[in-house]
């Protein structure tokens, strides 16, 4: 992308940020099409930040067979007025979307293409900016895998990226490169005609956090591990997750839920509830995984698993020994 800014709380109130831009940007359309594979969390904080500015938020339905949106069932559609579609990559359930056909599709209908990425899998996948014929147009996630350790649910922070035809209605800070009387390089803020300590109630937006102290451990890890050593923890959280689902599909009453491709993380389906299962596995000091049950009822007794690049092989194996104890 060609543009990032310095100010995003987390994940989800980037995407919601990115809405309100794509909305701001679009001029005659206030609705955006968010597929029911985007992390039910960030569908609810989307709401819940632009449901009273009169924004109309309509989501996807997916299929249920291979736990992606189709571009085909998008075609066939009536969906024509609108703002922006959300394209997470992956999804949810893990699962790769089809970027390339999806961000397409949105810009025929002159629409934004938003895309919600994990930065960890991008080390290996195509990167928004090249997703389709023209790239998307706003690319934000959440930084904490870069990283940032978790306490009591935090902290988080998230990014931002775009186009530069859209700079002018991106939130938050943007610092640019520049010289000074005595020709030495600085770092200014720059565009704040944009914000809220000078445009106050017209301000592209009030979201005023730097999260300083992530963005500065996210940028040391980063420069720590390299590009390389992105990529092999990014391989490794991918041979892991396959590694632990191929030994979890051998037990009893044990089904993947979706056959389309997975990054590191993958929806299963049980034969036992699965509060029941988790809590079985708690016992042993496991964290079993989460519930889709509440989310996703449909897909019956659906739990989703991950494993990083941190996971052993012994740890595999004694997670699916404790899986299968749990399921009798």
């Amino acid at each position: 992308m060609d543009v990032s800014n310095a100010s995003m709380y987390d994940g989800a109130t980037a995407l919601a940020e990115a809405a309100l831009m794509a909305v701001r940007s679009h001029k005659t359309s206030r609705r955006i099409l968010i597929p029911q594979t985007v992390h039910p969390v960030y569908r609810q904080v989307v709401r819940a930040i632009v449901s009273n500015q009169k924004i109309e938020v309509v989501e996807l339905p997916y299929c249920t067979e291979c736990g992606q949106i189709l571009p085909e069932s998008l075609a066939n559609s009536n969906h024509e007025d609108f703002a922006a579609l959300v394209i997470p990559q992956p999804n949810f359930f893990g699962v790769l979307e089809q970027v390339d056909a999806l961000t397409d599709w949105a810009h025929s209908k002159n629409a934004f293409a938003i895309g919600v990425v994990n930065p960890t899998a991008l080390a290996l996948l195509t990167p928004p900016g090249e997703w389709g014929s023209k790239g998307a147009d706003i690319a934000v996630g959440e930084g904490q895998p870069l990283g940032i350790p978790l306490s009591s649910g935090g902290p988080y922070f998230g990014f931002m990226a775009c186009k530069n035809e859209l700079v002018r209605q991106m939130p938050g800070r943007i610092i640019g490169r520049t010289t000074d009387l005595d020709n030495k390089e600085g770092f200014v803020l720059t565009l704040q005609a944009r914000e809220q300590h000078i445009r106050r109630s017209k301000a592209t937006s009030n979201i005023c956090t730097n999260q300083g102290l992530m963005v500065t451990a996210a940028t040391i890890f980063m420069s720590l591990v390299g590009p390389e050593g992105l990529r092999r923890v990014a391989a490794q959280s991918h041979a892991n997750t396959l590694e632990l689902v191929e030994q979890l599909v051998k037990i009893k009453g044990v089904e993947r839920a979706f056959s389309g491709p997975v990054f590191h993380e993958a929806a299963l389906t049980l034969s036992k509830p699965v509060v029941d299962v988790l809590s079985k596995l708690k016992q042993k000091g496991i964290l079993g995984g989460y519930s889709l049950q509440g989310q996703y009822p449909e897909l019956g007794n659906g739990l989703l698993v991950c494993a990083t690049e941190t996971k052993t092989e012994s740890d595999l194996q004694n997670y699916a020994v404790a899986m299968q104890q749990a399921l009798g």
